[in-house]
């Protein structure tokens, strides 16, 4: 086996590059559905306090309590994920990847009659067992489901190169960075056109894309025989 095998082996099949873009992928379109259909973010609880906080301070509860329910949500969704890690070790992963597919699914079949309950809710749930579950790409840490910390280490990266003498491969983690930003981005814009183009079907790109996530997270690793 040559050192790239090795090297390559020795990545966690959840912290490839390939399943943490797909997952960007998917963090932006399912924001982005959620704010054009629901005016709340799934992924960006940092926004839902701040609009929590404006209308409240200036009386207006009924908007301010709108952003209440995809916050408890998210928490749910935290404590699912702690959960599955904790009862299912290395499959943890892989797992959280397939109640996010059903919660999808079910979410999609009853947004129709029950549109708030099924998107603030079982949305911001599977956005933070995404955020909870994959927090790495190749052993350095990121995120799925926003780009600030992703592009502020993007920037510290180039810098290290440029003035702190840092190895090249340090560019490797940085064009990682940007990559994740970017599909996130992509991600945001295929969401916001699916969502005005075909609102009733649109969350099955997502599904679609979190099955490609499962597949390689459930793949037999290189040079493994079953």
């Amino acid at each position: 086996m040559s050192t790239l095998d090795v090297a390559a082996s020795a990545i966690r099949r959840d912290e490839t590059v390939e399943v943490v873009m797909l997952l960007a992928f998917a963090g932006g379109y399912i924001d982005a559905f959620t704010w054009i259909i629901h005016g709340v973010m799934a992924n960006a609880q940092t926004a839902n306090v701040i609009f929590l906080w404006v209308y409240a301070m200036a009386g207006d509860w009924t908007k301010a309590l709108h952003f209440v329910p995809p916050i408890l949500a998210f928490t749910a969704g935290i404590v699912v994920a702690a959960w599955l890690r904790r009862v299912a070790g290395e499959r943890a992963s892989g797992l959280s990847v397939l109640v996010e597919i059903i919660f999808l699914i079910v979410i999609g079949i009853l947004h129709n009659r029950l549109p708030d309950l099924a998107g603030t809710l079982g949305i911001s749930m599977v956005a933070a067992m995404q955020a909870a579950m994959f927090v790495k790409v190749e052993g350095t840490v990121c995120s799925t489901v926003m780009i600030t910390g992703n592009m502020r280490q993007t920037v510290e990266n180039v810098f290290a190169v440029v003035y702190g003498g840092a190895p090249m491969g340090t560019l490797r983690k940085s064009a990682i960075f940007f990559a994740l930003c970017a599909v996130f981005g992509c991600g945001a814009a295929a969401g916001a056109l699916a969502t005005e183009t075909i609102p009733k079907l649109a969350l099955g790109i997502p599904v679609i894309v979190l099955l490609m996530v499962l597949l390689r997270c459930e793949a037999t690793p290189r040079g493994v025989v079953a």
